[in-house]
């Protein structure tokens, strides 16, 4: 099997700016980018060559894209304390983040400061609210009983303020910047709440005058891409029409979509499919390789865990992770619900090589949860410096690493359109 997009820089584009909304601690714009390290077992060889950039004997350095976050927002101060300490001090990014609601500064836009929004924006992205459709929450929808500030309405503008309606203040941000490309994402769960991915869709094709193609929106798990873990997401994808080239917009408008053209990134894992040309998904024992005990380690993120005592197996997150197959969905919880590395024998653990050598019982990692989700080693959850503006806990590292979007299933979908970037858009 031979299949590899290949991004030629000759004579292209050298940046695509992303404004990325929702951002959380940046799972997305990380992905976005790329240029982080990997295990190698997530990357197909024959699909993905040039992916392979050994860095030792288990990772691999992925190639840089042409996107370049210049505008990031979220309402969560501790998000923008992770996302600050690892894009601002790592990556030396230029991008400005916002810590206020998408609402509010979508109002000040129209109250005239027209200078909110950057110029020159070729993608926005964002990941709107998902408690509201997630089957693990109580499934409101659009009729969200919690605002824009994550708290309880009480305003006249209920409905349009409500955090389930968040995407549309999303396409009035797309109505303003204008894109050539747009992506969304949210839970599964969307999918199969009455017609909402449906109502989404159309509410997407409307921007700018029906001004944008917003292709049929699809739901990815996580683990056909190369993440250790079980997580889907339904991405929407939306093209500016008179961007795109004549013969794109044909081909995006038929359904199914010429495979050329298809934007959504091919299957390199087989999780869902089963396939011989595949490999086999990433297990959470390759991706926790190399990790020492929290009693080891000067990594903060891997010194701290929930130490929640064990509550019965009737309980959510009260399981050992299957080391051998792919991790739980790390969820936006924290103590309680944060699944248990391994249980003792009397509470049904079952990892005995680990129990016979005398490990305690505890629950995941701060670090193995973000190993889980794909995020690199250098990017640090738990923060505790006088430099910085705020300190992170563990409890809330839990929190936004679980709200992330894996970075490697973003990178599948940023590496796809890069390459096709000047197949579907017009030149200048």
């Amino acid at each position: 099997m031979k299949y590899e997009e290949t991004i030629q820089t000759a004579g292209k584009v050298n940046t695509l700016r992303v404004l990325s909304l929702f951002s959380g601690c940046g799972g997305l714009d990380l992905g976005i980018e790329g240029d982080f390290l990997v295990l190698r077992h997530s990357i197909h060889p024959e699909i993905h060559p040039y992916w392979d950039n050994p860095v030792g004997e288990h990772w691999s350095l992925l190639p840089k894209t042409r996107f370049q976050n210049v505008f990031a927002n979220d309402i969560n101060q501790d998000a923008q304390t992770a996302w600050r300490k690892y894009f601002v001090e790592q990556r030396k990014s230029k991008a400005d983040y916002h810590l206020e609601s998408i609402v509010d500064l979508v109002k000040r836009y129209r109250a005239g400061e027209k200078d909110i929004f950057p110029d020159g924006v070729d993608v926005v992205t964002g990941g709107f609210p998902c408690q509201d459709f997630s089957v693990a929450g109580k499934r409101l929808g659009f009729f969200s009983d919690k605002g824009h500030h994550g708290k309880s309405l009480d305003s006249e503008n209920a409905f349009e303020e409500s955090r389930g309606t968040l995407y549309l203040w999303m396409r009035e941000v797309i109505s303003i910047t204008k894109p050539k490309l747009f992506i969304a994402e949210n839970v599964k769960g969307l999918v199969n709440l009455g017609d909402a991915k449906q109502i989404i869709e159309e509410d997407f094709s409307t921007i700018a005058g029906n001004g944008y193609l917003v292709v049929p929106a699809k739901v990815l798990h996580a683990a056909d891409y190369g993440v250790p873990q079980s997580r889907e997401r339904v991405i929407f994808f939306g093209f500016r029409k008179d961007q795109l080239r004549e013969e794109a917009l044909a081909a995006l408008s038929m359904n199914p979509i010429p495979s050329e053209y298809d934007p959504y990134p091919v299957q390199t894992h087989s999780f869902t499919q089963k396939n011989n040309s595949l490999m086999e998904p990433v297990t959470v024992r390759q991706a926790l390789i190399d990790l020492l005990e929290p009693s080891e380690t000067k990594d903060l993120s891997q010194q701290k865990f929930s130490k929640a005592k064990f509550m019965g197996k009737h309980c959510q997150g009260q399981t050992e992770v299957k080391l051998d197959s792919i991790g739980p969905t790390i969820r936006s919880e924290h103590h309680g619900n944060i699944e248990f590395r391994r249980l003792s024998a009397p509470n049904g653990g079952v990892i005995f090589e680990e129990l016979f050598q005398g490990l305690p019982e505890r629950r995941l990692t701060i670090r193995e949860c973000a190993r889980i989700q794909t995020f690199p080693d250098d990017y640090e959850f738990v923060i505790s410096s006088p430099n910085s503006a705020k300190n992170l806990s563990a409890s809330s590292a839990y929190k936004i690493i679980g709200n992330a979007v894996p970075p490697l299933l973003a990178y599948h979908i940023a590496y796809r359109m890069d390459s096709l970037w000047e197949k579907l858009f017009k030149g200048e």
